[in-house]
């Protein structure tokens, strides 16, 4: 990735230059279509809207599949409990929730539509206890991140839902919870990192511990090992690198739940960007 004499945001605003009329015509979801599949992102931090392949591979995945009518996401920042939900209202701010970057980047908006419909739907296959709205907190850059490239033309609404703990079964359970939404053209779409290691940047001969995770993640993936995913700090190689913390990875066991058949999972994206797998994937 290279930023030199780049102005921050550069390649997001050449994206939206590019492929904005393409954006707004996308196809919407019909039943006709089936399940929407569930997906995971590694969303990277602003910077990522500073790579050009990295917004042109979401956007591009984003439209290899039919619009969606609504997208729930939970991403790594947002940790409640009990689990919680984003303001639904048209143009609800965001939240971001970064610091240490250019100015412009909070300055950037993603005003979706209105979502109250979603968050009804979200309350009553969530219930019986009532999930709290946030109505004065948007999404946060886990969530309007990788959106932001994803769907370009913000025209779809979207709650992102809290992550009721960092229990990777706790997660796998949720993702089986919202399962049945995919079947309504709603996306599902855990949003962390397959590896997130600081330590990689100050030290790049780490790397090779992020890659040997990422290949062990994939391999379990391709597999649909559950089991395995869920008990990665005792199986995966090179955890102690990869993942010091648990909240970048355990909204992959999200994605996971919400598939109906996760043996399989095809990698929409698959790369090393500053020592950390960006590996983003899908399921069906």
């Amino acid at each position: 990735m290279n930023r030199t004499h780049r102005a921050p945001a550069a390649a997001y605003d050449e994206l939206l230059a590019r492929v904005l009329p393409q954006a707004r015509e996308q196809r919407l979801w019909n039943p006709s279509d089936g399940p929407l599949p569930s997906l995971f992102v590694s969303h990277g931090a602003p910077f990522t809207l500073d790579d050009p392949q990295w917004v042109g591979d979401l956007f591009d995945w984003a439209q290899s599949m039919p619009k969606p009518r609504a997208i729930v996401v939970i991403s790594a920042h947002w940790e409640n409990a009990p689990i919680a939900m984003t303001g639904a209202r048209a143009g609800t701010a965001l939240y971001y929730d970064f610091s240490g970057f250019d100015p412009r980047y909070k300055t950037l908006p993603y005003a979706t539509p209105d979502a109250t419909d979603l968050a009804r739907r979200l309350s009553g296959l969530l219930g019986p206890t009532p999930v709290h709205e946030f109505t004065d907190r948007g999404l946060d850059h886990g969530a309007f991140i990788p959106l932001m490239a994803m769907y370009p033309a913000a025209d779809v609404p979207v709650v992102q839902l809290s992550m009721p703990s960092l229990d990777p079964g706790a997660l796998l359970e949720l993702g089986a919870r919202l399962r049945p939404l995919r079947e309504e053209g709603i996306l599902v779409l855990g949003s962390g990192f397959m590896t997130h290691s600081f330590a990689v940047f100050r030290h790049p001969e780490l790397a090779a511990e992020t890659a040997a995770f990422d290949e062990w993640a994939a391999d379990a993936l391709t597999r649909g090992d559950a089991d395995a995913l869920t008990d990665y700090r005792n199986k995966a190689p090179g955890v102690a690198v990869a993942h010091p913390t648990a909240e970048h990875f355990v909204p992959l066991l999200l994605t996971v739940g919400a598939a109906d058949n996760p043996a399989g999972a095809v990698s929409a994206i698959d790369r090393m960007v500053l020592g950390n797998s960006i590996r983003s994937v899908q399921m069906s």
